[in-house]
């Protein structure tokens, strides 16, 4: 019970981890670590003991975590989640109990979203392509422009049943592949992208695989924003806008950001530039604290692509330096290298990934998904102070 936990604070949570106030900041965040606020001091929180020891690897043996709610915040509010598409156990990531990595392996986009939309029937089945598709812009901007047109085209959910809604769901996903892949044969989302990026059969692969590890992973602010959007009413589309303002924001996508312009920039010299970031205190792309043994979505994707040299000395220095694994982020960022994609082709890989998983959670919480409980509690000035 609740009751029952043992609770640390700060300090000693962080002398038991050997981490610094931002890792623990970022256990928290992704579930890893419960906190709540000191019932002595509100302003302090509390780290439960037993999750402080299971991260430690304490606790006895085949014991995985479970997937908990997204709890803690800055403001002290309070989020209770219930999900069941995706949970990171054993250090493995897993999309409704199938392991990720090894639906990478061959699983298309569409899948992909099958599996994480709660299907048994094909949503993608027959779709007729839109004549008047977005044109003109950054890849970015196109996906964000006819995302806001079926926002505004779509309305609210309604009394859909969930293949209808799914179905809606599967049209923006085209919609958005078609708006950068312009008109053409009616391919696989990872073959429009590729013809879009005008890249051959064999970097299509890479793309799709890249697809499809970052379709979910763990609770984020924009999977909470995706699912507050969905509970509010919005359509498919409107929760995977909700939550792309929440992604590019947050401190993944400025890991990503950081990660693509060291390697854009340490190209000629990698040794050079990883070392140029090692003086500062740290190397963007390395490490995960939500995989102590190594991301295994970074180890699949690197895999799979055909590193030159240059490329791949990002990963040996950097792990020479670091001690750490390279994460999810850095091979997202070799991948936009090595295909040589656009000035943040990274990042927009990731948004497009995470098209599918954004409105998995739209769908999941319009059906699936208990009542979000939050809570806001005014700390400001006395009402009618001067």
């Amino acid at each position: 019970m609740e009751s029952q936990r043992r609770w640390i604070g700060r300090s000693e949570a962080m002398e038991r981890l050997g981490v610094k106030s931002q890792t623990l900041y970022a256990y928290v965040s992704r579930g890893r670590i419960t906190a709540r606020p000191d019932p002595a001091n509100p302003r302090r929180s509390l780290y439960a003991a037993d999750d402080v020891a299971r991260l430690r690897g304490d606790a006895p043996a085949g014991t995985l975590r479970p997937a908990t709610p997204f709890i803690g915040s800055v403001s002290r509010g309070e989020a209770a989640i219930d999900s069941r598409l995706t949970v990171i156990a054993g250090g493995r990531l897993f999309y409704r109990g199938r392991d990720a990595v090894q639906l990478a392996r061959a699983a298309t986009v569409e899948e992909t979203a099958r599996l994480l939309w709660g299907l048994d029937a094909d949503p993608f089945r027959d779709l007729k392509p839109r004549v008047d598709t977005v044109v003109g812009g950054s890849h970015r901007a196109r996906v964000y422009a006819a995302l806001a047109r079926r926002v505004d085209e779509d309305g609210v959910v309604g009394e859909r049943d969930r293949f209808a809604l799914a179905r809606e769901a599967a049209a923006v996903m085209s919609e958005v592949f078609d708006a950068l892949a312009g008109p053409g044969p009616r391919l696989h989302l990872h073959q429009r992208l590729a013809r879009a990026y005008k890249v051959g059969e064999r970097e299509a692969q890479m793309l799709r695989q890249a697809l499809v590890l970052g379709a979910d992973h763990d609770m984020s602010a924009s999977a909470l924003a995706a699912r507050v959007a969905s509970s509010g009413g919005a359509s498919p589309a409107g929760c995977a806008l909700a939550g792309l303002v929440a992604l590019v924001g947050s401190t993944v996508a400025r890991r990503l950001e950081a990660a693509n312009e060291m390697v854009t920039l340490g190209r000629r010299d990698p040794a050079a530039a990883l070392r140029s970031r090692w003086g500062t205190g740290e190397i963007p792309g390395f490490g995960n604290p939500a995989y102590p043994s190594g991301d295994p979505r970074a180890a699949a994707l690197l895999e799979a692509i055909d590193l030159g040299p240059d490329l791949r000395a990002f990963v040996e220095i950097g792990r020479e330096l670091t001690g750490q694994e390279p994460g999810f982020e850095l091979a997202l960022a070799l991948l936009a290298r090595r295909l040589d994609l656009p000035r943040g082709g990274a990042l927009d890989l990731l948004i497009l990934a995470r098209l599918v998983g954004l409105m998995a959670h739209g769908l999941d919480q319009t059906y699936d998904g208990s009542p979000i409980r939050a809570r806001l509690r005014y700390v400001g000035r006395e009402p009618g102070a001067h």
